[in-house]
């Protein structure tokens, strides 16, 4: 770990906060239905979308029978819920989501790997 962070340290990053939404998609019982597949296509190809045009700034997706995954937005909750509400996945009862509002700071991003 790096040295001690100081209380402005702290400070300055909080002022420098933007309100955000965070996404948590989970697959439901219906996961696996006749035409899953394409479905599950079609919700990637959107979700790919999104991040391409900047409302989806990281996509996570989560490797797991009950999480599918997590999306860190940069729009608000409520144009958010709208928009998962018409996702394929979820639209075909494969999964649930739910929407939180969340902060995030200018420059975060996941490190490329070495």
């Amino acid at each position: 770990m790096t040295s001690p962070v100081t209380d402005a340290q702290i400070q300055d990053l909080a002022a420098t906060a933007t309100p955000a939404s965070v996404c948590v998609l989970t697959w439901t019982a219906d996961r696996h239905q006749q035409g899953a597949d394409a479905t599950e296509l079609e919700h990637q190809r959107r979700m790919v979308t999104l991040r391409a045009d900047g409302v989806i700034a990281v996509l996570v997706p989560v490797l797991s029978d009950t999480l599918a995954g997590i999306a860190v937005l940069t729009i608000g909750v409520e144009e958010a819920d709208a928009l998962f509400a018409e996702d394929p996945c979820v639209r075909a009862g494969m999964m649930t989501y739910e929407v939180h509002a969340c902060l995030t700071f200018p420059g975060d991003a996941v490190p490329r790997p070495a």
